[in-house]
């Protein structure tokens, strides 16, 4: 009931609306064609080969390590650093969508160059785009809490806002935040470590203060790829294929805690010496 897609040519999927009826069908095309990269979606169709006549979607974040706007790292790609601040704030979101949402069928994806969460209960795999756009704002904190507001929502933005404002290298540039606010945001964030959040908006300045958590709604948003996680028609790169730009495996993470893409996720090549 999904559509495969797949790349022949190292550009991206090229070939698409692939069909198999069995995964022997799928492993023999595999070993046949040899392609770059494979793909699937998260919609399931009662007509997969012309994705019509939908019935469901898996909902996703998707967190790719070389686009986060804030990391400690400056490599050009991805390196162990940024990849574990990328393992970290998916394990938050995990949390998130257990414990505030009731989420359970939850899979972690390694896909080569970050990470995809892919949630298949079905109470929000028949959701439309707009409740899942919602949902996305909800679990990154990615709108400023009002009075009206639950506790917990303000809570969890504070908790959002907190991680990245201590995670600030100072070379960021962000909307809204000039050089001088930055640093000055930086120079004062340690009153942030014990959530004395009255002191640190003294110290900025209330006007300030409030451009700096408005730009910060929109950071914390940008840790995903929110167009992902709303369409319900995106496929998605295949566990157990490689991602052809980084020559990663993609692949599930049976154990976040743990999980080390540099030893689960390297593929094992075998050289024979003539």
């Amino acid at each position: 009931m999904r559509e495969f897609g797949f790349d022949h040519y190292g550009k991206g999927p090229n070939d698409r609306y692939k069909t198999f009826k069995t995964p022997k069908h799928l492993r023999m095309f595999l070993r046949s064609k040899s392609p770059f990269a494979g793909y699937i979606s998260v919609a399931f169709y009662n007509n997969p080969r012309r994705r019509d006549d939908w019935v469901k979607s898996e909902f996703v974040f998707d967190v790719d390590a070389k686009d986060m706007p804030i990391r400690s790292c400056n490599c050009d790609n991805v390196c162990e650093i940024c990849l574990d601040e990328a393992r970290q704030l998916v394990l938050d979101l995990i949390d998130t969508l257990k414990g505030d949402l009731g989420l359970k069928d939850i899979h972690l994806i390694y896909s080569g160059r970050g990470y995809h969460i892919r949630i298949l209960d079905e109470i929000i795999m028949t959701g439309e785009a707009e409740v899942r756009g919602e949902i996305v704002k909800y679990t990154t904190g990615a709108e400023i809490p009002k009075n009206s507001v639950p506790i917990g929502y303000t809570k969890l933005f504070n908790e959002r806002t907190k991680r990245n404002i201590l995670n600030l290298t100072g070379k960021e540039i962000i909307d809204g935040i000039n050089p001088k606010l930055l640093k000055d945001t930086i120079k004062n964030r340690d009153v942030l470590i014990n959530n004395n959040w009255g002191i640190f908006q003294e110290r900025i300045g209330p006007r300030r203060y409030k451009n700096l958590i408005n730009s910060f709604a929109r950071v914390n948003l940008s840790f995903v790829d929110a167009k992902v996680s709303i369409d319900l028609k995106r496929i998605l790169r295949l566990p157990s294929t490689l991602h052809s730009k980084v020559s990663m495996k993609c692949v599930e993470v049976k154990n976040p805690e743990t999980f080390d893409p540099f030893k689960s996720a390297v593929p094992k090549f075998v050289y024979e010496r003539k």
